[in-house]
C-alpha cells in the first residue's frame, strides 16, 4: 500500500510538473536581459515589462479583452443563472437534451464554432462587429455558469425557499434573500471562469474579430507572426499572473476547488 501511494504520489507530480512546465518556462524568460528569449534566461530585468508601456497597441489590446470579458462573463452570469435555476428546480420535457444543448460549446472545437458562427453572422452583418464578437464570447461562455450554478444547486434544500414562502415572503425576495447566497459560490465560480474564457480566446476570436479591433491573445498571436521577442514573452507573463491571481482570490474566498471538484462527482 505504501509503494501504491509512493506511485501515485509520483505521477501526480511528474502530471504537475507536466501542466506547468510551459509557465515555468515563459514567466522566466520574461525576465531576460537578452534581446531575444532564452531559457534559462540572460540575467535578470524588468525592461521587457516596462517596454511595454510604450507600446500602445498591447495596451489597447489589454483594455479590449478586459472590457469584452466583463460584459461577456455579466451576460453569461444572468443568462446562465436563469437557465440552470428552471432547468434545476422544474420538470420539462427533454431535459436532459436541454441541458447537453447549453453545454455543447464546451465539447465542441472551438474551430468549428468559430466558422459556424462566421457562417451564421455573416447574412445578419454581425460578422467582424462588436455585437457579433460579444454574443460569440457570451456563447462559449455561458456553459461554464449553467454547469456550476447546477452543481451549486445539486445539493439545494428546496424547503428553505418553502418556508420563506410560507412566512410570507415574495418570490423575489426569496431569491435574493435565501436562493442567491447559498448559489452565489457556484455563481462565482462560473462568472471567473467565464471572464478566463473570454479573456484568453483566440480560436473564436480569429473570426468574429474586425481589422480595427483587437484583445490581447490577438494581437499576440498577431506579433509572433512576424518575431518572437521577450516583450511577447512579458504580456504572456502577465495573463498568466491575472489568471492566476483570480483563481487564487476565488479559492481563498469561495473554494474553486470544491466546487470543480463537485462538477466532476
Amino acid at each position: 500500500m505504501k509503494i501504491t501511494g509512493k506511485v501515485r504520489m509520483l505521477i501526480t507530480v511528474l502530471v504537475i510538473v507536466y501542466i506547468l512546465l510551459p509557465l515555468l518556462v515563459i514567466i522566466p524568460a520574461s525576465f531576460t536581459r537578452a534581446s531575444f528569449p532564452s531559457f534559462p534566461p540572460q540575467g535578470f530585468s524588468f525592461q521587457w515589462y516596462v517596454m511595454l508601456l510604450d507600446r500602445p497597441e498591447f495596451i489597447e489590446a489589454f483594455l479590449n479583452s478586459t472590457k469584452f470579458a466583463l460584459l461577456a462573463s455579466l451576460i453569461s452570469v444572468m443568462l446562465g443563472t436563469l437557465a440552470a435555476l428552471a432547468l434545476a428546480k422544474y420538470d420539462m420535457p427533454g431535459k436532459t437534451y436541454l441541458v447537453s444543448l447549453l453545454t455543447a460549446p464546451l465539447t465542441v472545437p472551438q474551430l468549428v464554432l468559430g466558422v459556424a458562427l462566421l457562417i451564421y453572422f455573416t447574412p445578419m452583418l454581425l460578422a467582424g462587429t462588436s455585437t457579433g464578437f460579444l454574443i460569440a464570447h457570451i456563447i462559449i461562455c455561458v456553459p461554464y455558469v449553467v454547469r456550476f450554478v447546477i452543481t451549486g444547486l445539486s445539493g439545494f434544500d428546496y424547503t428553505l425557499e418553502r418556508a420563506a414562502m410560507i412566512l410570507g415572503a415574495k418570490p423575489i425576495t426569496v431569491f435574493w434573500k435565501v436562493t442567491l447566497p447559498l448559489i452565489r459560490p457556484a455563481i462565482l465560480s462560473g462568472a471567473l471562469f467565464s471572464f478566463l474564457t473570454s479573456f484568453d480566446n483566440v480560436t473564436v476570436s480569429l473570426f468574429m474579430v474586425s481589422p480595427g479591433m483587437r484583445t490581447l491573445p490577438l494581437e499576440v498571436f498577431s506579433q509572433m507572426q512576424d518575431a518572437y521577442s521577450p516583450l511577447i514573452a512579458s504580456v504572456s507573463g502577465i495573463v498568466i499572473f491575472i489568471s492566476a491571481a483570480l483563481i487564487l482570490v476565488l479559492e481563498k474566498i469561495h473554494g474553486v476547488g470544491r466546487m470543480i471538484g463537485k462538477s466532476h462527482s
